[in-house]
């Protein structure tokens, strides 16, 4: 087994065993400054499903043995059970130490709207079926879990006469207080909020057609980061625009805000590569190489691997390659938000100050440029004081004033967990999603796909 992954691995766990509280639940964040982690009140179904497959994938590498999976994995479900749902879905926040449904913001006391997150539950969702599948003695618990989880419910069918309020897309979310949904829909194919919709076409509760409802750009006269070139095309009766980004020479497929997060947590799950080689196998390769050049190149960090995280100053933050997202305000690869302006010459690289990067996107970028995100991270860890032994790489860095977060988050640690089980047993955390719906609804979906940047 590969040592320094190995050891990454290990000790990345630990901090998921740290994050677990007593009641069974990953909590959202660690403080790591003091001598022992401070454990925050609040969890999100992300992050309880994150510490669903940390630990599956803890007992697939023999950090921890079966009984102790099957222990820790059965605490975890008991206490999924007990927490208050709506629709079938769980709610946004919960108090990690008691499942209680969370009503005021931990520190500041400000009142938390109840709200179904779409793409929330869509890893409590991812996490469920990876327990279930490693543990069958849990699996009539957890598959009575899921029989709610009707993604339906998210769902707007189509309508070509009304576009704008039937676009055949998934809602953000439901505001539960107020019985309503959100304004807004997720349109970008090429973003995290993917799994709610692979998760409900493959289930059945979300027509396939739903796939080519969603953007690969914006139409060329719609506002975006940049003007997209591509063809369109009638695929499965939908006329679906074709169309792609072009950074650094190289045809790409945007996400929203240009972040590995976006691009690359789905394929940890659901193998898209495989599936789709020379369209979304192709287009993650791209996309690293693109995060790669903007750090060594465009703004000369030093370093690379830009993905929402804490930020080292305090607060938590959007951060990408700017150029790759469709969002026209950005996410920047900088806390000091340095754009890209469409038709106007790229900014000096003096331009980019405060760059801000998180260790964990350099874990997504492993399956595609593995040497590179390697180098990248012994960089990282000798370079900074980034690295706390026995719990991992803390959340980000400034590489320009050498300010290190604090903080490890559920989330990014999750993917780094998936990431690196993906690179010391290939497809580990992939079985459940490799049958069933997935292979035969889905997988005809990916092999369908032209993205047009060959």
């Amino acid at each position: 087994m590969d040592s320094l992954p190995f050891y990454w691995f290990t000790d990345t766990y630990h901090s998921i065993e740290a994050m677990t509280t007593e009641f069974g639940l990953a909590t959202d964040n660690i403080d790591v400054s003091g001598a022992e982690p401070i454990l925050t009140v609040n969890t999100s179904p992300t992050n309880i499903g994150c510490g669903l497959w940390s630990t599956v994938a803890a007992a697939g590498l023999g950090v921890i043995t079966e009984s102790q999976m099957h222990e820790r994995l059965k605490h975890t479900v008991g206490a999924i059970e007990q927490l208050e749902r709506h629709d079938g879905f769980w709610l946004n926040w919960y108090n990690a130490h008691t499942g209680a449904v969370l009503e005021n913001w931990p520190g500041t006391g400000d009142p938390v709207r109840p709200f179904l997150s779409s793409v929330d539950n869509a890893w409590l969702d991812t996490g469920l079926r990876i327990a279930a599948h490693a543990d069958p003695a849990l699996r009539p618990r957890i598959e009575r879990l899921l029989a709610y989880c009707d993604w339906s419910f998210f769902y707007t069918p189509y309508h070509a006469d009304d576009q704008a309020n039937f676009p055949g897309q998934l809602r953000g979310g439901f505001h539960v207080d107020e019985g309503v949904f959100t304004s807004h829909w997720y349109g970008s194919l090429n973003t995290e909020p993917r799994m709610a919709s692979y998760l409900g076409i493959a289930d059945g509760t979300v027509p396939a057609e739903h796939y080519w409802h969603t953007f690969r750009t914006l139409a060329p006269d719609a506002g975006q980061k940049q003007v997209p070139q591509g063809e369109w095309a009638t695929i499965d009766n939908v006329e679906v625009f074709q169309g792609h980004y072009t950074h650094r020479g190289r045809k790409l497929v945007p996400t929203w805000g240009g972040s590995m997060f976006e691009a690359l947590m789905v394929p940890l799950f659901v193998p898209e590569a495989e599936w789709s080689p020379n369209s979304w196998g192709l287009n993650h390769r791209r996309y690293v190489l693109s995060h790669i050049e903007h750090g060594l190149e465009e703004a000369q960090y030093g370093y690379w691997g830009f993905s929402p995280a804490n930020v080292p100053e305090g607060g938590y933050l959007e951060y990408g390659v700017d150029a790759i997202g469709m969002n026209i305000d950005g996410y920047a690869s900088n806390t000091d938000r340095t754009y890209v302006i469409e038709g106007v010459p790229l900014p000096h690289p003096s331009a980019y100050t405060n760059g801000v990067v998180t260790p964990h996107a350099s874990f997504l970028a492993l399956p595609y440029a593995r040497e590179e995100a390697i180098t990248n991270l012994r960089n990282i860890a000798s370079d900074f004081e980034v690295y706390v032994d026995g719990l991992g790489f803390k959340d980000s860095v400034n590489v320009q004033t050498g300010k290190v977060s604090d903080r490890m988050l559920a989330l990014d640690q999750g993917m780094t967990i998936a990431a690196l089980t993906q690179q010391l047993r290939p497809g580990l955390l992939q079985r459940p999603f490799r049958s069933g719906g997935f292979l035969s609804r889905l997988r005809p979906l990916l092999a369908k796909e032209r993205f047009t940047i060959f």
